[in-house]
């Protein structure tokens, strides 16, 4: 028998706040945590903003051993699952069969600052330099991995590693594993660290993010000046629940997962389909998972980076998935506008928006929206929160390499 699936617990370290609820009331408030990067030297390069993580303390949690042995994505991810399994409940000893607890977390890139620091010890002091924690601070599965081990989780433990759909994709397979009785319960999210040197020339180069040097315009989801993202950082975590096992020990449930669609471009590296066939058919599968009436009360958190291609790709993807008319009465809106692109992590914090729009009614705004794109003509939600009926949520991800993800949530009733 198929179970239904419940969100019971969340978890986040954003660039708009280092805890789930700080992060979702400054997204309801429209704050922004873009900013001038600090975290080196930006005069060589032509990218100045980024979305950064400010004033992370993890020490209540993590020693300075483990601070040192972890790069600061596993440390992120820590710090957001230790925060929705306190929020679940379920960090209580007997709380759950720890066979039947699952870790689903991952990231588009890992530990690519460890990387480049040990990279630096090894050209200027030679190869005895190199930290014998490199290997398992920088691969990208240590962060589902430490989380396992701090929560003693011996179920089912799966990292993704889809590029931008991450965190869609671990959501979306552990709330399958669920649902289909593998696991009563999975820790599912994702981590990224990646505002560092290198991977900010690396986008750069390849002309992936804006270079807007002012932060209160650079990130402008939908609108008709929008010239790139902005790279971001942070975790978020979401505790799935079988919703029966959450009901007996009288969990609060925040909503219900009901849909989840997974699919491929097949089309180009970094470039989404034109004709956005891929995220059409991710999300006409969770729609039909979900059984979800797309006219009733529809929010979609999109995936909204504020590229000419995506935000172009995506619109048209949900109006072929959702029909025209019920796209239009959609209320939509890209948290992006806000966090920057979390990159791996995005999936999991948009996930947690959608969650929250559907406890509170409350459908947080795509700000810095000023200049309609004709491409670009659905209600994205501009500027201002709105209070809305919401009875389900999409929440859409498109990654390089063609992968496109899409999560359907049901508000719960009791």
């Amino acid at each position: 028998m198929e179970r239904r699936v419940a969100v019971t617990g969340l978890g986040a370290v954003s660039p708009v706040g280092n805890d789930a609820v700080t992060t979702w009331e400054s997204l309801k408030a429209g704050k922004s945590g873009i900013g001038l990067i600090t975290k080196f030297d930006t005069t060589d390069y032509k990218v100045k903003v980024a979305a950064e993580v400010k004033d992370f303390d993890p020490s209540d949690l993590l020693s300075v051993p483990e601070r040192r042995r972890n790069d600061l994505f596993t440390q992120y991810a820590l710090v957001a699952a230790d925060e929705a399994m306190r929020d679940s409940g379920l960090d209580v000893e007997d709380s759950i069969d720890r066979n039947r607890l699952g870790v689903y977390i991952g990231s588009g890139i890992g530990g690519i600052g460890t990387t480049i620091q040990n990279t630096e010890k090894l050209l200027n002091g030679g190869p005895r330099k190199v930290s014998p924690f490199l290997i398992p601070s920088m691969i990208v599965n240590m962060a589902a991995g430490q989380v396992s081990i701090r929560n003693k989780a011996y179920g089912p433990t799966l990292p993704v590693v889809t590029a931008c759909t991450t965190s869609s994709n671990t959501i979306g397979e552990a709330f399958r594993a669920i649902k289909h009785g593998y696991a009563d319960a999975i820790i599912a999210g994702g981590s990224e660290a990646a505002v560092v040197t290198l991977a900010v020339a690396g986008f750069s180069n390849m002309k992936a993010l804006t270079k807007n040097p002012d932060p209160a315009t650079a990130c402008r989801p939908f609108d008709a000046d929008r010239d790139g993202f902005v790279i971001g950082e942070g975790a978020a975590v979401l505790i799935l629940e079988d919703l029966e096992h959450a009901q007996k020990r009288g969990a609060h449930i925040y909503a219900e997962i009901a849909g989840y669609g997974n699919t491929a471009d097949a089309y180009h590296i970094t470039t989404p389909d034109p004709e956005a066939s891929g995220i059409t058919r991710a999300i006409k599968e969770a729609v039909e998972e979900a059984g979800l009436n797309p006219a009733e009360g529809l929010y979609i958190n999109a995936h909204g980076t504020s590229t000419k291609f995506n935000d172009k790709s995506e619109t048209l993807g949900f109006k072929q998935a959702l029909g025209e008319d019920a796209a239009r009465a959609a209320k939509i809106s890209s948290t992006k506008s806000m966090t920057g692109h979390m990159l791996g992590a995005a999936g999991a914090i948009e996930a947690l928006a959608c969650v929250k729009a559907l406890e509170e009614h409350t459908v947080p705004p795509t700000i810095n929206y000023q200049t309609p794109d004709p491409e670009c003509d659905l209600d994205y939600t501009p500027n201002e929160v709105v209070t809305f009926d919401a009875k389900w949520a999409l929440s859409t991800n498109l990654g390089f390499g063609g992968h496109n993800g899409c999560l359907a949530f049901k508000a719960y009733e009791e």
